[in-house]
């Protein structure tokens, strides 16, 4: 910066080979991105008698400044610009919008850009770009409408692939869909940079469907194209498509990239595909990627998704580099597989080890903490929190809360459940789940209808966790009402265990005979869980003819059934 602002207005040029060299040697440090070396060369060329700098020369030196983000030397080139009177020509305003948008200052790239007095298409795309890079989605697609209507230019391949990523920032699938059209009727689908950027804005706003259709459709395909469509299955929930495609794409050769290894590796830990998962993992090695952290992160958390804490503590040892990602992956791992004493001991290492925890770290490790069921510990992971400054992150404090309840320190969890600032759906499930599961049936029912007069739409746990409390308290009327409720009032279908938990209540009260009429009744068939109700209902009560007939159906259902069938 200083060698710009220190360069004088230029002398008349003088022609020679020192005016070339001083040209080739700015141009070979740009070419190689070496922007002190571009500076050098551009101070060497202003305090010569031979050389001056010309309107590429400062071209140049901005598009350095936008790949380095470097804001400070970027302004001091607009000040040579403008001290030149050359701020105003096209190709330099076109250069420091582009500039200034890199740099995340959209309002100054739109002040440039406005002073322009001849803007074509490459200035109007700079500031679309510029616009959707800062998330100013509205103002970028408001852009591509006003070169149209003030300016007749008609939006490029490079205008649509600037534009479609601002489509999906602010999730507008009209949008999306206008600027489809737009490329079909103007034949920029062809194009493989387009095409891609159309079905990852689809994939984005959860239209994966259309993106398919999209990407089967594409006469060419890139790496890239095969990326944005696993990713995108894999994003919205589509575990087995996301697989498939991803060993489609390894069938077909195509290059495989982190971005799909990452997605792959994903679906594996969602479906709990072991033999898949291991099968990735080889691929991965093979082509280079156990360098990359991220990819050895996702690798921790599909074997430990898939059961496997042994071989996801394999290749956390393994990690060289470990991030906090890392620590929190596998602290996770062990906490979910009921590792609790590993996933503490892990907690203390990464302290040891000097790496920060967050509130990701602390969410992982409270439930572990939480089984242990130490008061000591819980209270020392709560000053830890505090200390932290992360005990008022929703998460951390609904994870404090679920702990003291299971610790059996009811009132300490209702003393932090007041003192939270934002009430999140799960504080309150965990709440309510705490006064439910210690028998306080008739509280927890109470803080239901509190959270719902509060204007907080309960879910599917809610009412797991209420009919819960309803049962253990002998609830009956309540737990009927509440149970019709969760369909009639929310639109929420009810689960195995909430049928389950259902047959539980109705049992515990002696309603044999109602019980076993409402699993007749229900809408999909009754799994393990709801026989199961059943039949510790029967012995409790000792009705042994309905004990015999919910063990045969128990026997019939045989012990894969899961209990979640239909």
């Amino acid at each position: 910066t200083d060698m710009l602002c220190s360069a004088s207005s230029p002398p008349p040029p003088a022609g020679g080979h020192a005016a070339a060299d001083h040209h080739a040697r700015l141009r070979s440090a740009a070419a190689r991105s070496d922007l002190p070396g571009a500076l050098a060369a551009f101070a060497a060329m202003s305090s010569s008698a031979s050389a001056s700098p010309v309107l590429r020369t400062f071209t140049s030196l901005l598009k350095l400044c936008a790949a380095r983000a470097d804001l400070a030397t970027g302004r001091a080139v607009h000040a040579q610009l403008a001290a030149r009177g050359l701020s105003a020509e096209s190709l330099a305003a076109t250069a420091l919008a582009n500039m200034y948008a890199k740099c995340r200052r959209p309002g100054d790239a739109r002040r440039v850009f406005d002073r322009m007095p001849v803007r074509d298409r490459v200035a109007w795309n700079a500031l679309v770009a510029g616009y959707a890079r800062n998330g100013l989605a509205g103002a970028a697609m408001e852009m591509v409408v006003r070169m149209q209507e003030e300016d007749g230019e008609r939006p490029d391949s490079v205008t649509l692939v600037s534009v479609l990523p601002a489509c999906a920032d602010a999730q507008a699938l009209r949008a999306c869909r206008e600027v489809h059209g737009f490329a079909v009727r103007a034949g920029f689908d062809e194009l493989v940079n387009v095409s891609t950027a159309i079905l990852d804005v689809y994939c984005k706003c959860g239209a994966v469907e259309v993106a398919r259709a999209v990407f089967d459709r594409m006469p060419g395909k890139n790496s890239v194209s095969w990326n944005a469509m696993i990713k995108g299955y894999a994003e919205n929930g589509d575990a087995t498509e996301a697989l498939a495609l991803f060993k489609r794409m390894v069938g077909e050769g195509v290059d495989v990239t982190d971005v799909s290894v990452l997605a792959a590796l994903h679906a594996c830990g969602e479906l709990g595909y072991l033999d898949e998962g291991r099968r990735v993992h080889e691929l991965l090695m093979r082509i280079g990627l156990e360098s990359n952290v991220s990819v050895m992160n996702a690798l921790i958390t599909m074997y430990s998704k898939c059961k496997r804490t042994d071989l996801a503590a394999q290749v956390f040892d393994e990690v060289r580099y470990k991030t906090r990602i890392s620590w929190n992956a596998m602290i996770l791992g062990c906490t979910q597989n009921g590792r609790s004493e590993d996933a503490v001991r892990l907690f203390s290492r990464m302290q040891l080890k000097n790496v920060k925890p967050d509130s990701f770290t602390l969410v992982s490790v409270i439930p572990a903490l939480a089984d242990i069921s130490d008061p000591l510990q819980a209270r020392w992971i709560h000053g830890y929190s505090i200390r932290m400054h992360l005990d008022q992150d929703v998460y951390v404090l609904t994870a404090l809360i679920d702990m003291y309840a299971k610790c059996g320190r009811v009132s300490i969890a209702r003393s932090l459940f007041k003192s939270a600032r934002e009430r999140h759906v799960i504080t309150w499930n965990a709440m309510i789940h705490g006064y439910g599961s210690h028998g306080f049936g008739k509280v927890a029912v109470e803080l239901f209808e509190e959270m719902k007069s509060s204007g907080r739409v309960p879910n599917e746990t809610t009412f797991l966790s209420v009919l819960s409390a309803c049962s253990h308290a002998g609830l009956v009327d309540e737990g009927r009402k509440y149970f019709s409720s969760m369909n009639e009032d929310y639109g929420l279908e009810p689960g195995m265990e909430h049928y389950g938990t259902m047959v539980d209540l109705l049992g515990r009260a002696g309603k044999l005979d109602e019980a076993w009429s409402f699993i007749q009744k229900m809408p999909v068939d009754p799994g393990i869980s709801v026989y199961g109700a059943m039949l510790g209902a029967c012995k409790l009560h000792k009705n042994v003819e309905l004990a015999e007939e919910s063990a045969q159906r128990i026997f019939e259902l045989g012990p894969d059934e899961g209990c979640c069938k239909g």
